[in-house]
């Protein structure tokens, strides 16, 4: 593979030439400063391009003086793969200025819309013709659907409607030799050679970069039910996740299990809030409950919290009666990230295990860290519906930050390998980045490693494409 340059004054003239004046920007500190401040990348000229013509020149000449190029989807990732702090600077790429929905079919359900716009953006462009579009997090209002789709990214629905990559039919792409692959189709059924959408989908900007999409769009559900639920323990959470499913047919939309010590740090952050339970609990559960008719939903998840109730797993719940009530407890839950910054430094986990294998998980790591960091305050909580657990661990109180925080590889040790035992993953939504390139190379197979590192070789050849990120730069 050979060494990237430096991007030379040449280069840089004719880059700014395809964008033109409007298309560069300096770059701010939200553009080299990854999300949670672990790396600070840098960059020899931001470009915001306006249209994939311009994407495709862009990497074309990028590639001919092998020059990097870090595509930049809204700065949100939570693993360093928007920013490089090492090697020659690269080229920043910001497709912000592409956010046009190019089409929409209410008839097929479908929505063709360019990389940049934000997930909120492409909710509001459905919701325009009562349609829905189900991929939800705390970022979509920044975070965009490029930058989605480059992460496979997850959120609160997944339960009922999938990850990115479930609610993408097709892909227009920019290859790393400049190259545009239209593969904007909207069928469900193309089994003509490799799915070159899934393989772009999750490849984190490594393999070329994801210019626009075409998306699945749903019906809005009829009517929502919701209730904040007291349970007794992550088991206790699992068997209610069943009965609810049984008794609305699997209608379950929104399963997120919280710690009580999650709980009250978002309390704590959200001035004038209040816990929507009367019974405090060591464990709660948000559910919510789609589909068409409200009594019926109504009946079904009631059904649920009193077969629980009886069943000794629930000991309070709390059911919305509007649509104000449900928002609340819905963002109690999309508070719980940013509230863990007030309790001081955090080390963060995004896993999966088997659904079942929650409370195994949970019990050991709570063991694992605590013993080898006294005083800490483990923080799960996450979408138990799909086994997704965000297993945070905050310092200890009066605890040195940046001590806490260097113990941030050791302690992820500890979780992954609890982890991996389990048959989970050290990676459930956020992608691997940088901040886990070391760690999927000490966990994954090596012929799934073998088989990367070739595919990164055929479809980047130079090495131009986010350096760096998933898989580490070779030499020459």
């Amino acid at each position: 593979m050979t060494m990237l340059n430096e991007a030379d004054h040449s280069l840089l003239s004719a880059l700014r030439a395809v964008v033109g004046e409007a298309g560069v920007q300096e770059p701010t500190e939200t553009h080299l400063t990854e999300r949670r401040g672990l790396f600070r990348g840098q960059a020899a000229i931001l470009l915001r391009p306006a249209m994939t013509a311009q994407v495709a020149e862009i990497v074309r000449l990028c590639a001919a003086a092998r020059v990097g190029i870090v595509p930049w989807g809204g700065g949100t990732g939570l693993v360093g793969g928007q920013v490089m702090p090492d090697g020659p600077a690269p080229v920043l790429l910001s497709l912000e200025r592409m956010r046009a929905v190019r089409a929409v079919s209410p008839e097929q359900n479908t929505l063709t819309v360019e990389a940049g716009a934000p997930v909120q953006a492409v909710q509001e462009a459905a919701a325009a013709v009562e349609r829905l579009f189900p991929l939800s997090y705390g970022s979509q209002g920044t975070a965009s659907i490029g930058g989605g789709l480059a992460v496979n990214s997850g959120g609160l629905q997944a339960i009922r409607y999938g990850v990115a990559r479930d609610l993408c039919l097709g892909l227009e792409v920019v290859t790393a030799e400049g190259e545009v692959w239209n593969g904007l189709s909207s069928l469900r059924k193309d089994n003509t050679g490799y799915d070159l959408r899934d393989l772009y989908i999750g490849s984190e900007g490594t393999l070329g970069v994801i210019t626009a999409a075409v998306l699945r769009l749903y019906p809005v559900p009829g009517a929502k039910a919701a209730a904040f639920v007291s349970v007794r323990d992550p088991a206790a959470a699992v068997d209610l996740l069943n009965r609810v499913q049984e008794a609305s047919n699997g209608a379950v939309a929104v399963f997120e299990l919280m710690s009580q010590r999650a709980v009250d740090f978002g309390l704590a952050y959200q001035s004038g809030s209040r816990l929507p339970v009367e019974t405090p609990s060591p464990w709660y559960v948000l559910c919510e409950v789609w589909g068409a008719g409200q009594e019926r939903l109504d009946a079904d998840l009631l059904a649920a919290l009193e077969g629980a109730m009886a069943g000794g797993e629930v000991s309070d719940a709390a059911i919305a009666m509007n649509e104000g009530q449900r928002a609340g407890f819905r963002g109690l839950r999309e508070a719980l990230s940013d509230a863990q910054t007030r309790q001081g430094g955090s080390i963060k986990h995004d896993i999966s295990v088997p659904i079942a294998a929650v409370p195994t998980f949970i019990r050991r790591a709570d063991e694992a860290v605590t013993r080898f960091i006294p005083g800490c305050r483990p923080v799960p909580f996450g979408h138990l519906g799909d086994g997704n657990i965000h297993y945070n661990v905050t310092q200890p109180d009066g605890a040195d930050r940046d001590g806490f925080i260097a113990q941030w590889g050791a302690v992820n040790d500890l979780v992954h390998d609890i982890v991996v035992d389990l048959g989970g993953s050290i990676s459930a939504e956020h992608g691997i980045g940088r901040l886990k390139r070391e760690s999927l190379v000490h966990y994954a197979d090596p012929v799934k490693l073998s088989l990367l590192r070739r595919l990164k070789s055929a479809l980047d050849p130079l090495g131009i494409m986010n350096p760096g990120a998933v898989l580490a730069a070779e030499g020459p």
